[in-house]
């Protein structure tokens, strides 16, 4: 780490602590105060509690390669778990107000990428090895080599691409958007609702949805997705208890015969570490991981580095205090999420909201997993959402993301090509890995035919390599005599 001096190591100018907690976690140094820290801690829990219903939605809805799905139940209680356990790390090793849960557009490449690929513990122990990299890195110093890397229109555009895709996803299992079915002979691959309009209540459900989730977004209102979520589903489960409904789909929304109810373990230790190189081949397993990396590692930077800039816990370097503690922290949180079959756990930017309650420090964090260890016991209560009341927010979800968008130059075409390869391919493959591929080769290509091959970073070249041989793969295997 550099030698810049960090917050942590400032000429002591607060006033005095009053108590060992306050001295521990430097709260009246910061400029905080207990009621501050519980009130951000309260702030930050109701703003991304929302992951508590999409984080076993997104899971729970795919299929594994043989067919498997998980137990949504044990979902809920693996989601609230580790970000219970990881939040609390946070807050006592790292110090900030930094909650961390599972990670939206992580979980979409766990689902709709590893898991058809290979069985659920298998594609948990991808997630596991990723978040072991990333410690790896953070130990050997080999993070800012790595960021350095890739231009920072590509990082973008690699969140621009993840937010169309979670949001085609939204689209999708609310039913707004469907396939054409094969028999129709037509090169139209989706339509509108499923016979090319919108019927049901169950989609009118979701488009209310939309319409009120983007209505408090706009409105800025604190927890916007949390309460658009629980408003349409008790619309949800009034209209299903008055209208005749045929199905919801894979949760109907019913009232439970009880709200609270011992925790579900089942999927805690459910990982197989290679299991996934097996199923999937050495090159395609580590393409994944290495998307996994792509998708957590720099939008983990981002929103500590933001989290702490809003604190007021910079440096004068613009450093964030312990930024080694931080990210170590972080990268154990990935592979945490994949040993309780979580989907790989991050830094949220939901943060932000218990900063501007005044939190700066890590006690904020321990209200806040202290919340996610009580939601263990809800899952009756979790479990009653429908997908068409949870998907309104993956649309708004997918709208913040993209607006990164305006940060890339569309007018340099050796940036706005690959940049715009990226954003498409996501959505329109179904793929991210195919969306970063795509981004990473056509900017290699385009600097070489502009004659700056030298200004691509040889991690970057040899990282375009192994996504050469991933799009290749079969003229490559028919080569060799694989098949």
């Amino acid at each position: 780490m550099s030698e810049t001096q960090t917050v942590d190591q400032r000429p002591y100018a607060g006033p005095p602590a009053r108590n060992g907690v306050d001295r521990y976690f430097r709260i009246s140094e910061r400029g905080s105060t207990f009621s501050r820290e519980i009130r951000g801690g309260f702030a930050t829990f109701f703003t991304m509690a929302y992951i508590l219903v999409l984080n076993p939605i997104i899971l729970g809805s795919a299929k594994d390669k043989f067919g498997h799905t998980l137990d949504t139940g044990q979902l809920v209680t693996a989601t609230a778990l580790v970000a219970c356990v990881m939040t609390i790390v946070m807050g006592v090793g790292g110090n900030l107000p930094l909650a961390i849960a599972a990670g939206l557009g992580l979980n979409a490449v766990v689902a709709f990428q590893l898991a058809p690929l290979m069985s659920w513990p298998d594609a948990m122990g991808l997630v596991v090895l990723e978040g072991l990299v990333i410690c790896l890195l953070v130990l050997t110093g080999l993070r800012q080599a790595i960021m350095n890397a890739i231009p920072q229109p590509l990082k973008q555009a690699i969140g621009v691409g993840i937010g169309l895709f979670i949001a085609f996803i939204g689209f999708v299992d609310a039913g707004f958007v469907s396939r054409m079915p094969d028999a129709a002979h037509t090169t139209v691959p989706v339509q509108l609702g499923a016979v090319g309009r919108l019927t049901g209540w169950p989609v009118l459900v979701f488009c209310l949805g939309v319409l009120l989730t983007v209505a408090l977004v706009a409105r800025k209102v604190k927890g916007a997705i949390l309460i658009s979520i629980v408003t349409m589903t008790i619309v949800a489960i009034i209209i299903n208890a008055v209208a005749d409904i045929k199905s919801w789909g894979l949760t109907t929304p019913e009232v439970p015969d009880k709200l609270v109810a011992a925790p579900d373990f089942g999927l805690i230790g459910h990982f197989s570490l290679f299991g996934g190189f097996a199923k999937a081949g050495v090159l395609t397993a580590v393409l994944l991981v290495f998307t996994l990396i792509l998708s957590d590692f720099f939008d983990a930077m981002g929103t500590i580095v933001g989290i702490s800039a809003e604190a007021g816990l910079l440096d004068e370097r613009g450093q964030v205090p312990g930024i080694g503690r931080v990210l170590f922290i972080d990268g154990a949180a990935a592979a945490v999420g994949g040993i309780g079959s979580a989907s790989s756990n991050t830094a949220y930017i939901e943060s932000a909201a218990g900063v501007g309650e005044g939190a700066r420090t890590g006690l904020a964090n321990l209200v806040t997993g202290g919340l996610f260890g009580l939601a263990l016991f809800l899952t009756p209560l979790l479990t009653i959402v429908p997908l068409q009341a949870a998907a309104p927010a993956l649309i708004a979800v997918g709208f913040l993301m993209m607006t990164h968008v305006k940060h890339i130059d569309w007018d340099r075409y050796e940036i706005a090509v690959p940049a715009f390869l990226t954003i498409a391919a996501m959505p329109f493959t179904y793929s991210i890995t195919d969306g970063i591929g795509a981004g990473f080769l056509s900017y290699v290509v385009i600097k070489t035919v502009l004659g700056k091959a030298r200004e691509v970073n040889w991690l970057l070249w040899a990282v375009s390599a192994l996504f050469l041989v991933y799009f290749a793969i079969d003229p490559v295997e028919q080569i060799l005599g694989v098949k």
